[in-house]
Order: C-alpha cells, then structure tokens, then sequence
C-alpha cells in the first residue's frame, strides 16, 4: 500500500520548531507542505521522514527507535531514519526522506530529498530465477533491482495471482474489513516496469543443476546464473472420514481465503480445528461475520507451547470474551456434513469446518536436485545452499541464526 493521508496533526514544521523540544532518542509528529513528517533526534542530528508505514498505513510515531532506524508499531516494519529506506519486511517502499535546517535554536523542513541513483553491484550473475512468488520470492525479486541488478529476472509462481500479501488472507480480508484491492503486494504496471518476467500457473518440475537450468510445467527449459528457492508452505492435510467435504477448507492462498468468504455467507456455525495462529486468526475473522465459532485443539491451551501458559490463558480469554467456544485437549475424530465429532465422543454443530493444523516446507523440488536438507533446505548466513548458485528463503529455509542457532521460520 502506499502512505494514507490523514488529519495533520503536531507543529508545522515549515514555520519551524524549537530543537529543544526534541530529547535525545526521541521523535516528533508534525507536517510540512501538507503531508505528516516524522522527526527524530540522534545526538545533535535531525532526521525527518514520512510518518505513516508504507505497508498499512500504521503510524510512525507510535512506533520504536532503534539507532538510526524507526519500527512500525502495526507489523514491525523497519524504516532509515537517514534515507526513508524500507529495510525490513513486510513494507517494501520507502518513504520521503525529507531536508532539515537548522537556524541558531530551531529547525526547519524545508523540501524532499532527491531519490539517489540505484546502486550498482560489484558483480552480478548472467540471469536470475526465483521460484516460489509468495512474500519471500516477491521480496527477493524487488531488492535485486533495488540493489541494481539489471540483468534478466525470471519469478515462477504456481499461484494464478501476482504475490499478494498473504497473513492478511487470514485477517482484515476475511473478516471482511479490508478490500481485495490491498493484497497484491505490487501491480502488473510495476513489474512491467522493473522488467521483472512473471509466469502465474506455472510450476517448476526439474532442476538440472549442472546446466543450471530448470525445467517449466510447461515443458521448456529457462537458463539461470543464480536460483533462488522460495517455494513456501503446503498446509498439512487432516486424515480422518469426512475430512474431503465440500463444506471443509484449509486456507493458504487468496483462492482459499475467497471460498471460506463465500462459504461463510450462508453458515451460522463453524468449526476451527488447530488453536494456533491460523485457527485463532479465522475463528476471530469468522466472529467479525458474526458466525458461531467452535474451536477445536489439542493442547490445553491455544498457543502455550510457543508463547507459554499465561499468555496462553490470556489468548483464551480473549477469544472467548468474543464469543469463541473452545474444546481443548482434544481432537476431531471425524466430520459429516453438519457436525463434527470429537475423540471424546462429543459433537459440535456446524456448516463451515476450516482446519488449521500446520504446515508442511514445500522441499520435493529441492529434494530431488540433492541439495542438503535438515527441517529444511540447509542455508549458510547469505541463503546459499550446499549447491553453488543456489540459494533459498522464506518457510523452506533452515538457516543460523546468530542467537539461536539453526531455526526455520513459518509464516
């Protein structure tokens, strides 16, 4: 999304402002020629920038500063207080960076900083594929020519959709507060423009790494200097009668967000099944539609085996306090066409069942080509994998972490 205009709020910063107003580490709302400026103190330097996220529009100013950088308070977007830069996912825009002057005990802001000039790498490889054109893949593709790469530029996607932001399939989309048109990351005109070549509906088969070529669904055969995998997640699939129903969804893509939307216009009640982000997520989405929620969870608590039994209980707490029915420490043991039956006998009315019960790294691909795997693709600190030229990111990944060691992170 781009920056949203709202109220202007704070001192004008064009008629100036008192620089001791402005403590060390600290930042100040105010606007100048009509758009909200956020300024921040670093020692006795001024840095000012656009104050709304360029992810959703979250409010800088609520956010935290860390050194020279500013983080969204919504979803944790990282901004250079110095450039404007977007350096943490999942904004992928700058913001203006703004001029400051100062004049005896006050400053001003006085215009924009001119953009500079793209950077121009070192060295770069004869050509890039990315499979995979979800969050990581799209993100991928951006900072190469973010980063001045110019050389041909090739995202393979299975999805018939440019990428698009997939947590919020499980959010404001689907309780129905948000339009279509906030998903796609980015539009057809910019990636015509970033002269990145995009296939929806198409998948890899084959990588001959020798060649260094991968081969298409389609048939044909495309070259690469470097490969990067981003081929994400695939949701665990539950097995038990009854879980093949029409009535049953799983929620991955905007294909799938779309059919419980639809599904979920006529259902009075629903059953979750899995308490973990995924499920939590569609229960409270589903309550905003003013569906009955059940849902259904093996552990004792939802989230507890990640965020601990206090947090767990809170999580609880809340949910219900919203009208989600829970039935924990236990697990479905089938599902027919208006009910689903509990390993305890019990049985939970519903016309919507969505299960959210995990996922699963998508590394067949990978598997088959021989590259190292441990929980995952094994990457070194620069992505690379145990094949030279290589590289993976995103859920597949399983990469060092200089705090925690070896982690793999699902989204």
């Amino acid at each position: 999304m781009a920056e949203t205009s709202t109220k202007l709020k704070g001192p004008d910063f064009e008629k100036g402002c008192e620089i001791a107003k402005l403590a060390e580490g600290e930042m100040l709302l105010g606007h100048a020629f009509g758009e909200a400026i956020l300024v921040a103190r670093r020692g006795d330097d001024l840095f000012a920038i656009g104050a709304t996220c360029t992810h959703y529009g979250g409010p800088l100013a609520e956010g935290l500063m860390v050194d020279c950088t500013v983080r969204c308070p919504w979803h944790h977007a990282r901004f250079d207080l110095r450039t404007g830069e977007a350096i943490a996912a999942p904004a992928l825009s700058d913001v203006t960076c703004w001029k400051i002057d100062k004049r005896e005990n006050r400053f001003f802001v006085t215009g924009k900083v001119k953009k500079k000039s793209k950077r121009q790498p070192k060295s770069s490889p004869a050509s890039v594929v990315i499979i995979g054109a979800g969050a990581a893949g799209g993100a991928a593709a951006e900072m190469l020519r973010r980063e001045g790469y110019d050389g041909p530029l090739t995202l393979v996607g299975g999805d018939e959709f440019l990428p698009y932001d997939r947590p919020n399939l499980s959010k404001d989309y689907l309780a129905g507060n948000a339009p279509e048109e906030w998903i796609p990351l980015r539009s057809a005109d910019f990636y015509r423009e970033q002269k990145i070549d995009v296939l929806p509906k198409t998948s890899v088969t084959a990588i001959n790494s020798k060649k260094k070529q991968v081969t298409l669904s389609e048939g044909r055969s495309v070259g690469y200097g470097a490969l990067l995998l981003a081929t994400g997640a695939t949701p665990v699939r539950l097995d038990i009668p009854g879980a093949d129903l029409p009535h049953v969804c799983y929620l991955r893509t905007l294909s799938d967000s779309r059919r419980i939307i639809e599904k979920a216009k006529d259902a009075k009640r629903a059953v979750v099944i899995g308490a973990s982000f995924i499920g939590l997520e569609v229960a409270a989405s589903l309550r905003q539609r003013k569906v009955e929620v059940a849902v259904v969870g093996r552990d004792p608590l939802p989230l507890e085996k990640v965020l601990g039994p206090e947090l767990g209980n809170l999580i609880r707490e809340t949910h219900s306090g919203h009208g989600v029915k829970f039935h924990l420490g236990r697990t479905p043991s089938a599902i027919q066409d208006h009910r689903v039956q509990l390993d305890d006998g019990t049985t939970l009315d519903c016309d919507l069942v969505v299960i959210g019960i995990g996922v699963r790294p998508n590394v067949g691909l990978a598997q088959d080509a021989g590259i190292a795997m441990d929980n995952g693709i094994v990457v070194d600190e620069f992505l690379g994998t145990s094949i030279p030229g290589i590289f993976a990111a995103g859920d597949i990944a399983n990469w060092p972490d200089p705090r925690a060691g070896r982690i793999r992170v699902e989204h």
